[in-house]
């Protein structure tokens, strides 16, 4: 009926064809666009976003939220199931995008999570029951005239169970029973059982013994192919390195947008200044003009006018934004290059779109911190060495580099040829019946009670040679896997030099920042000075408009400039931490794994309750290597060789840092000092503080 009647598409509709070429009915319903059934799996869009954006021609009055950089992390990392980025990467590569819950897929992936990889050693339990009937004629004669007719009910059955050792070996017990029933001439019974127990083992000798190699490769014996539990244990570290440089990635996006908004707010605030000042001189030239007087000439009061205009333009762009690229990961740097794009509203829409919040509630994000303005000096030698050790980056390689030489010893493994030895001992039974409890039964009465008694017994034991001529994919594969540890070692030392590039442009970055933050104070203080004199002298009329308004210009642009740079400090501070893998500590963010099941917990109890006083165990394969140094701790005190632990973050400040046992943010890891604080002109230098240039 397949066959006759084909496959059929059942679709929307009902299609007709027609052999009229202007009739496009048919192709228009085959080519529609269906859309896909799916479960509701979030929120509604209109309930999420309800409220239209704040724009420029919004009328009503602002409420604003003021922010923490503490606060805004927390929440970023409460509502951040998919580690999100700026770049729209979630949108183009879905797949790519790293999630809450990579790790846990990696580690329940059922082909090569470690569960997966243990299941190979896991007993295996089968069996099977078989009913047969043969009724056939037979083309000979037994006994001088026996039957052609061969009449037979069989009954198999089979029970085994398999255990694969660490080592390699095979263990199987079997049970089989079966029943004949047959009308052959001299059958001593119409019906019999025969029944047998056997314990059988495989061991290799050469290709495939070992525990190192079975923990490497598990039960394949392809070379190139490699899922043992140590190769699994691998890629679960390699799944979260990649987890901790997603949110390393995340926390240092959230820091960026952040003090874009910062710099937005007072870019706008200088915007604002300007323009204020500006209109206050247009309306005193205007008020001349309109009286006819000296210094109210038309050319002047269109010159106010303009400028007022081009402040005023500056505020509009300052306040809304436009959509160019803002400051994020790996523009330019590892953890971002300060980009003063933008204006208010679009680096407060960055910023929810990081925090996972809608586009707009009513109200707008302020930030509620300070950069850091003191000076902050780190010890070359310990960057260096917790760059080394704690990027992720390198972590991640160094397991890589773990695998590659993992799959090498499994490769060698496979020059070996296969030979395996082969042993099984049976116990047979047979009888008229399987099974008679009753005792005191004549030979052969029940096939188990044959069995026990021991009279049938058979063994076998040999050996099982396998050889490869040539032993070409074995060659193949050893020298592949060789080539690709070279190469993940030669990756990971160039990442080891790129890693040290990075925190020295990074650290020569944080020093530019805040010695030309120096500068830019004082430019800023001399630009106020300016203004402040030039006003005077413009109202005593002893200098031309001209100059007051380049004035007021010159002291908008130092006040730009000025917060501009205090945002790169804290960036560039931030870009620290990033290049020496220390980010998470110096923002107060630490990863754990989750708990389990309180269930979970009662069974470990049970269980170790129950098992005896542990004994030291000689392995045969003493050398067998570790995969890792155990669990990698974010925050010690003292670090002291590369055996050890990740060390913490060593920051030498002119200030106090707060207790250890507080995780402390950005801003809280040194206190803040005011703008008023530091040197309005450069100092002379002293025994306890460089010179500034």
């Amino acid at each position: 009926m397949a066959i006759v009647c084909g496959c059929r598409t059942h679709g929307t509709g009902e299609f007709k064809a027609s052999n009229n070429n202007t009739d496009d009915s048919y192709r228009a319903l085959a080519t529609q666009i269906e859309y896909p059934q799916v479960s509701q799996c979030s929120a509604s869009s209109e309930d999420w976003a309800s409220l239209e954006p704040v724009t420029l021609a919004t009328l009503s009055e602002t409420e604003y939220w003021d922010v923490k950089l503490e606060e805004v992390i927390q929440l970023s990392l409460s509502q951040s199931k998919v580690l999100r980025d700026l770049g729209g990467a979630i949108l183009r590569s879905p797949a790519t995008a790293e999630t809450y819950w990579d790790p846990a897929l990696q580690e329940t992936d059922p082909r090569f999570g470690v569960d997966a990889a243990l299941s190979a050693f896991d007993a295996q339990f089968s069996t099977s029951v078989f009913g047969e009937k043969n009724d056939k004629a037979l083309n000979n004669e037994f006994f001088g005239g026996g039957t052609r007719l061969l009449q037979q009910d069989v009954l198999s059955l089979q029970s085994q169970l398999t255990k694969r050792a660490v080592t390699g070996t095979e263990f199987t017990f079997r049970h089989n029973a079966e029943y004949d029933a047959n009308n052959a001439p001299g059958n001593r019974f119409p019906g019999a059982w025969n029944v047998n127990l056997e314990s059988e083992f495989r061991h290799p000798l050469l290709q495939g013994s070992g525990m190192l190699f079975n923990r490497i490769a598990g039960p394949s014996t392809t070379p190139g192919i490699y899922g043992g539990v140590l190769i699994a244990r691998v890629n679960m570290d390699v799944e979260l390195a990649d987890f901790e440089m997603g949110v390393r990635d995340l926390v240092s996006n959230i820091e960026n947008a952040y003090w874009d908004l910062y710099f937005a707010y007072r870019d706008l605030d200088a915007r604002i200044a300007a323009r204020d000042a500006t209109l206050d001189t247009w309306r005193r030239v205007h008020a001349l003009y309109e009286s006819g007087r000296r210094g109210g000439e038309a050319e002047k009061e269109a010159q106010a006018r303009e400028q007022f205009f081009r402040f005023q333009e500056e505020v509009q762009n300052a306040l809304s934004g436009r959509m160019v690229d803002g400051t994020r990961t790996g523009n330019g740097s590892g953890g971002g290059t300060f980009r003063a794009n933008g204006g208010v509203h679009v680096a407060e829409r960055r910023l929810r779109l990081l925090m996972g919040l809608p586009p707009s509630d009513g109200r707008l994000l302020r930030p509620a911190d300070e950069p850091i303005t003191a000076p902050v000096q780190f010890d070359w030698a310990q960057t260096t060495h917790e760059a080394v050790l704690r990027r992720a980056e390198l972590r991640r390689q160094r397991f890589e580099t773990r695998r590659r030489e993992l799959e090498w010893i499994a490769s060698k493994n496979h020059l070996l040829p296969r030979l395996d030895a082969i042993g099984r001992y049976r116990w047979r039974g047979f009888g008229e019946r399987l099974l008679n409890p009753s005792g005191n039964n004549p030979r052969f009465d029940n096939a188990w009670e044959d069995l026990t008694g021991g009279d049938f017994q058979e063994w076998q034991l040999g050996l099982e040679l396998s050889v490869p001529i040539g032993y070409r994919r074995a060659f193949s594969a050893a020298r592949n896997a060789e080539l690709q540890l070279s190469r993940s070692r030669a990756i990971l030392r160039e990442q080891e030099h790129y890693v040290l590039h990075n925190v020295a442009s990074a650290v020569a970055e944080m020093q530019r920042a805040y010695l030309v933050s120096q500068t830019a104070m004082n430019r800023l203080e001399a630009a106020r000075q300016q203004l402040e004199a030039v006003e005077a002298a413009f109202e005593s009329d002893k200098i031309s408009l001209d100059l007051l308004l380049d004035s007021q210009r010159r002291l908008a642009d130092a006040q730009s400039r000025y917060y501009r740079i205090v945002a790169e400090y804290a960036i560039a501070l931030k870009n620290v931490h990033y290049a020496k893998g220390t980010l998470l500590d110096y923002d107060g963010v630490f990863l754990s794994e989750g708990g389990w099941p309180r269930m979970a917990y009662q069974d470990a109890a049970r269980l170790e309750s129950l098992r005896g006083r542990p004994k030291p165990m000689n392995y045969s394969s003493a050398n067998t290597p570790r995969v890792s140094r155990g669990v990698y701790k974010q925050h010690l005190e003292k670090t002291s060789s590369p055996d050890d632990a990740t060390p913490p973050t060593t920051v030498t400040s002119q200030l106090e840092d707060r207790p250890e046992s507080q995780p402390s943010m950005a801003t809280e890891k040194i206190q803040r000092i005011k703008y008023e604080s530091e040197p309005i002109l450069p100092l002379p230098p002293t025994n306890d503080s460089p010179p500034h240039p």
